[in-house]
C-alpha cells in the first residue's frame, strides 16, 4: 500500500483546509455565545468539540474528498474558542469591583487572545510529555477521535456497524433524559440535606448520564480519589462549620444556605490549598517529561533544518519549538504595554516599573507551570470536570500576593486599583490556563485519528482569535442588558458569575488583610498527606492502586453534584471492563464499552448547545424563568424518586444491550471484501 510523506496509508489527505476553517469559525460563533451565557447564568460551560465534530461530519460529508483529519481540524478549532469562552471566570470581576463599567473591545480581545495563544505554545512540549508519553485516560480526546473514527468507517465494516448503533443508542438515550429533565416530567438533581450532630451536611447528584460516561473513561483510580475528595468536604469539612454559631446566625435558620455557606467559604478553600499542593508535586513529577519533551522538539527541529523533515513520523510533526520559543517571549511586550496602560493609576502609577516586570515574570513562569497542571488534569478527569476555577484562585492569589508585597500599607481606592489590576494579570494567566486545559485533549484526539501536530497547533490559534473576537461583545451585551450581581447598580435579573465572583473576593480578601489563610493551609496539609498516601499505594502495589491527589483535590473543591456520578460511572467502567476479560475478543468488547459512554457525552453536549439558546431566547424574550423555559409543569419533590429509578433503569439497560452486542466480536468473514481502511 501506498505511504504519504505524511505517514498515512492511501497517499496525502486533506487536513487544514479553508473550509474547514470557515466551518470552524462559523461553530465557533455559536458554540462560544452559547457557552458565555450559560456560564455566566448557571455557573457552567459545556465542552464544543464533540458537538462541532458531529456538525463536522454532517457539513463535510457533502463533499467527497473529505476526511477525518479535516472534521478533527474543525472540531479542534471549535472546541478551542468554545473552552476559551472560560474567560467569563475572570473578566466579569472588573465590573464587579466597580473598575469597569464594560468591556473595551480591543482591550479585552488583546488579554484573552495573547493569553490563548501562550496557552497554545506552552502546550507543543507538553503534547509529547503528556500525551505521548503518558497513559492519561483524556477521556473527553478519546470520546471524540471514537466519534469521529465512527463517522468515517474506520474499523471494519462489522465492527462500524455495531460501534455506530451503540453511539446512536447511548446518544439518544442521553439526550431524551436530558430535555425530559428541563421538562421538569423528571428531574435531573437529587438532592438531600441532613443533620450530622450539632452541624448538618447533604448529599446531592445531577442526574447527568456524561458524567457516568466521563467517569467510565477517566477509571476507577480517578473515581475513587474523587470519593476520598467528597468525604472530607461533605462529611467533616461542612459538618463542622455548619455547627459553628456564626454560621448558624448568618444562616437565619435556612439549612440550605447553612451548608451552603459552609462549602463555598471554607470547604472550597481548603480543597483550593489540596489543589495548590497537589498541583506543585505533579509539576515536579511531570519535569522528566516536559525536559524530555522540548528535548525531542529540538531533536524534531534540527532533523528539520537537516533536510530530513520527510523521515519524522507525523507524531513528531509539531511547530518548530524555535518559533514556539519566539512566539512565547514577543508576547511579553505586549503584555507589558497592556499592564503599563492598565496600572497608570496610583499606587502603581508612581513607580510602575518594578511592578510590570514582576507582573512580567510571573505571567511568564506561572504560565508555564499553570499549562502543564491543567494539562495534567484534563488528561486525569477531562476538560469540563477540570477544576478551572481552583487554577484561577491560585493564579489570583499568587499575584495578589506579589502587590501585598510591593503596596503594603494601601488601603482606599488604591486597594481597589491593586484589585483590579491583579484581575487584569489573572486574565492573562486564566487564557493560558483555559486553552492548555483543552489543548491537549485535542491533541489527543489527533494523535488517535493520525492528525498532523503542527496543523492541529495551528487550528487551535485559529480557534483561540476567534474566540478573543466573538466573546467581548458578547459579555459587553451581557453586561447592559443584564449586569453582574455584586456590581454597582445589579438589578434582581443579574447575572450571578460565581467563579468571577469568588476570584474577585479572593483578590479583595489578599489585598484587604482579611483572607482567611488558615483554610488554605488546612488544605494543602491534606494535600501533603495525599500526595505521601498516593505514593505508598503506587510503591506497595507496583503501581496497581492508586489515589491522584489532584483528584482528591478535585473531589474536594467541586459541588458533590458536579461530580458524585464520576466515581459512579468509574465503577461501572471497572465492572463492564471486568467482563470484558472473559468476552471472546476482550479488546473489541472494551472498545464497545468506550462508545456507548461516548455517546452518552455526546447526547448531553448536544442538547446543552439546545438548552442554551432556549435559555438565551426566553431571558431577550422578557422570561422571569428563563431557566425553566422547557418546563411543562410546577417542580415538585416527589420526582425525585421516580427519576433515580428511571435514570438507573437507563444506564443498566444501556450496559446490558452493551454486553449483548460486545460478547461476540465480528468474524473475520463478517470482513470478507471489506478493504483495509484509511481515515477518511
Amino acid at each position: 500500500m501506498a505511504t504519504s510523506a505524511d505517514g498515512r496509508a492511501g497517499g496525502a489527505l486533506k487536513e487544514l483546509t479553508l473550509r474547514g476553517i470557515i466551518l470552524g469559525a462559523l461553530i465557533t460563533v455559536i458554540f462560544t455565545a452559547a457557552n458565555v451565557y450559560l456560564g455566566l447564568k448557571i455557573g457552567i460551560t459545556f465542552a464544543t468539540s464533540i458537538p462541532a465534530a458531529v456538525i463536522s461530519m454532517a457539513v463535510l460529508k457533502a463533499f467527497r474528498d473529505s476526511t477525518i483529519q479535516e472534521n478533527n481540524i474543525v472540531q479542534t478549532i471549535a472546541s478551542a474558542a468554545g473552552t476559551l469562552s472560560a474567560i467569563i471566570f475572570v473578566l466579569p470581576g472588573l465590573v464587579m469591583v466597580g473598575w469597569w463599567t464594560g468591556f473595551p473591545y480591543w482591550l479585552s480581545v488583546a488579554v484573552i487572545g495573547i493569553g490563548g495563544i501562550l496557552g497554545v505554545m506552552y502546550s507543543v512540549p507538553l503534547r509529547r510529555a503528556l500525551v505521548t508519553g503518558t497513559d492519561l485516560p483524556y477521556p473527553e480526546g478519546v470520546a471524540a477521535a471514537e466519534v469521529l473514527k465512527v463517522g468515517a468507517g474506520v474499523g471494519g465494516a462489522e465492527e462500524n456497524k455495531r460501534g455506530l448503533v451503540l453511539i446512536a443508542g447511548s446518544t439518544i438515550v442521553s439526550a431524551l433524559y436530558f430535555i425530559l429533565a428541563k421538562t421538569r416530567l423528571i428531574t435531573d438533581a437529587a438532592a438531600k440535606t441532613f443533620k450530622v450532630g450539632s452541624g448538618a451536611s447533604a448529599v446531592s447528584a445531577n442526574l447527568s448520564m456524561a458524567l457516568i460516561g466521563v467517569g467510565h473513561l477517566v477509571g476507577v483510580g480517578v473515581g475513587l480519589a474523587m470519593v476520598v475528595g467528597m468525604v472530607i468536604s461533605w462529611a467533616f469539612v461542612v459538618p463542622h462549620w455548619t455547627a459553628d454559631p456564626s454560621f448558624i446566625a448568618q444562616a437565619g435558620g435556612d439549612l440550605d444556605k447553612l451548608i451552603g455557606a459552609a462549602f463555598k467559604t471554607k470547604a472550597r478553600m481548603m480543597g483550593a490549598g489540596t489543589i495548590g499542593i497537589a498541583a506543585i508535586w505533579t509539576l515536579l513529577r511531570i519535569i522528566g517529561p516536559i525536559v524530555a519533551g522540548i528535548r525531542g522538539a529540538l531533536i524534531a527541529n534540527r532533523e528539520r533544518k537537516a533536510g530530513r523533515a520527510d523521515e519524522l513520523p507525523i507524531t513528531e510533526r509539531d511547530i518548530p519549538i524555535g518559533i514556539v520559543a519566539a512566539v512565547i517571549l514577543v508576547s511579553m511586550i505586549p503584555i507589558g504595554l497592556l499592564l503599563f496602560a492598565f496600572g497608570n493609576t496610583a499606587p502603581i502609577a508612581a513607580s510602575p516599573g518594578t511592578t510590570i516586570v514582576l507582573s512580567i515574570l510571573y505571567t511568564l513562569i506561572a504560565g508555564v507551570v499553570i499549562a502543564a497542571v491543567c494539562g495534567y488534569m484534563a488528561g486525569l478527569i477531562g476538560a469540563s470536570n477540570s477544576p478551572i476555577s481552583g487554577v484561577g484562585i491560585l493564579s489570583v492569589l499568587g499575584i495578589s500576593l506579589i502587590l501585598v508585597a510591593l503596596f503594603p500599607h494601601e488601603g482606599g481606592d488604591a486597594t481597589k486599583a491593586l484589585v483590579a489590576f491583579a484581575l487584569f494579570v489573572t486574565a492573562i494567566i486564566f487564557g493560558v490556563a483555559t486553552i492548555s486545559n483543552n489543548n491537549l485533549q485535542d491533541l489527543k484526539t489527533g494523535q488517535l485519528v493520525d492528525a498532523t501536530p503542527w496543523r492541529q497547533q495551528v487550528a487551535l490559534v485559529l480557534g483561540v482569535v476567534f474566540g478573543a473576537l466573538v466573546i467581548p461583545p458578547i459579555l459587553d451585551l451581557l453586561n447592559r442588558v443584564f449586569t453582574f450581581q455584586g456590581a454597582p447598580g445589579a438589578g434582581p435579573n443579574a447575572l450571578a458569575a460565581p467563579q468571577a465572583a469568588i476570584i474577585s473576593t479572593i483578590a479583595q480578601g489578599v489585598l484587604g488583610g482579611n483572607l482567611d489563610w488558615g483554610l488554605i493551609g488546612q488544605g494543602a496539609i491534606i494535600g501533603i498527606v495525599a500526595v505521601i498516601v498516593d505514593e505508598v499505594l503506587k510503591k506497595t502495589s507496583n503501581r496497581r492502586f492508586y489515589l491522584p491527589p489532584l483528584a482528591i483535590g478535585m473531589g474536594m473543591y467541586l459541588p458533590m453534584e458536579a461530580d458524585l456520578l464520576i466515581p459512579v460511572g468509574a465503577l461501572l467502567g471497572w465492572f463492564y471492563n471486568r467482563w470484558a476479560l472473559t468476552a471472546r475478543s476482550p479488546a473489541f468488547a472494551e472498545r464497545m464499552g468506550v462508545l456507548m459512554a461516548t455517546g452518552l457525552i455526546v447526547g448531553e453536549s448536544l442538547m446543552g448547545v439546545v438548552y442554551a439558546f432556549a435559555v438565551a431566547a426566553a431571558e431577550k424574550a422578557g422570561s422571569k424563568d428563563s431557566a425553566n423555559v422547557l418546563a411543562l409543569i410546577p417542580a415538585y419533590g416527589s420526582v425525585i424518586v421516580v427519576s433515580i429509578v428511571v435514570f438507573a433503569a437507563a444506564i443498566g439497560g444501556l450496559y446490558v444491550w452493551t454486553r449483548g452486542r460486545a460478547s461476540v466480536a465480528p468474524s473475520p468473514d463478517d470482513e470478507a471484501g471489506t478493504p483495509e481502511p484509511t481515515y477518511r
